[in-house]
């Protein structure tokens, strides 16, 4: 049986077609666009922290200079005080304990919602929704009035648990796609090996939801590193402050001394970037797995 042999031309490799003269200048208006909102950005910050290497002086004669010479004075006397490290503290005693209440309530909620058929399921998913419209600035004030009645105010549990309730709408919206996404025969496969509800749950839901309680842990933490408005109105108290309090505390105390007030702003906010910059990756993963399920 004869064989035709192919045209040269069909086993050439197509052309790839070459971006055009408009392609390329409206890339580069992007590039230039893009570069010019990162120094935007970026700039403030930069500000901040090679001020804070500076002397009053210098801020003094030149506000927008650099230093010159650099003084590292102004963050040593901020990290050997006990102001900072306390303030460290108080936030980082109000973020684990806020983190590890959303995510194991927002968690069991969101399995309740997910996997179990009843009559009020949409019902209840919808009043959840509804909390991501309800921001904390229009609840302040009944809520310091429910806080005070408890007898909270001017503690660190007053902050942690009006924190845990605003932070449940976004880690119930994020888990409920994960915990759907988990195939009814693994659950069915589970109740015939002898698996409780709660066995099922702890064994088997925990571990395949993982990226999104990451996610959910990691949201939760920095909005409430983060937080100020909801501490400002419940602590009143400077031993109990947090970091965002100790700045504005700070930066009133010491209104003449610019370029310390400069580097303990830095300094204040070095671990939320740290945090954010190690944990990128697992927040757009999180959330690119809630999308597609």
């Amino acid at each position: 049986m004869a064989v035709e042999a192919l045209p040269s031309n069909a086993l050439r490799r197509p052309r790839r077609s070459r971006p055009t003269g408009h392609s390329a200048a409206s890339n580069g208006v992007v590039y230039v666009v893009a570069a010019v909102v990162i120094v935007l950005m970026l700039a403030p910050v930069a500000y901040i922290v090679i001020g804070g290497f500076r002397t009053n002086s210098q801020i003094t004669d030149s506000p927008a200079g650099f230093p010159a010479p650099w003084v590292a004075k102004n963050y040593v006397d901020v990290l050997t005080g006990g102001l900072f490290w306390r303030l460290v503290g108080n936030s980082l005693i109000v973020g684990l304990l806020t983190t590890l209440g959303v995510v194991v309530l927002g968690l069991m909620a969101s399995f309740a919602i997910a996997r179990y058929e009843y009559r009020l399921r949409g019902a209840m998913y919808a009043l959840f929704a509804a909390g991501l419209m309800f921001p904390v600035t229009v609840a302040i004030t009944p809520l310091y009035i429910v806080v005070k009645n408890l007898g909270l105010t001017n503690t660190l549990a007053g902050v942690i648990l009006p924190q845990i309730a605003f932070g449940l709408p976004t880690t119930i919206i994020i888990l409920v796609p994960f915990l759907r996404a988990i195939p009814v025969e693994i659950q069915e496969a589970a109740e015939i090996d002898g698996a409780s509800r709660l066995g099922f749950f702890w064994r088997m839901v925990v571990p395949l939801s993982l990226p999104g309680v990451v996610t959910v842990g990691i949201l939760a933490f920095i909005g409430s590193w983060n937080g100020y408005l909801l501490p400002l109105f419940i602590l009143n108290n400077p031993s109990t402050f947090t970091l965002p309090l100790g700045v504005q505390q700070f930066s009133s105390q010491y209104s003449v001394d610019t370029a310390r007030v400069l580097a303990f702003t830095s300094l204040s906010m070095l671990p939320a970037l740290i945090f954010f910059s190690i944990f990128q990756r697992r927040i757009v993963g999180g959330l690119t797995g809630a999308v597609k399920g």
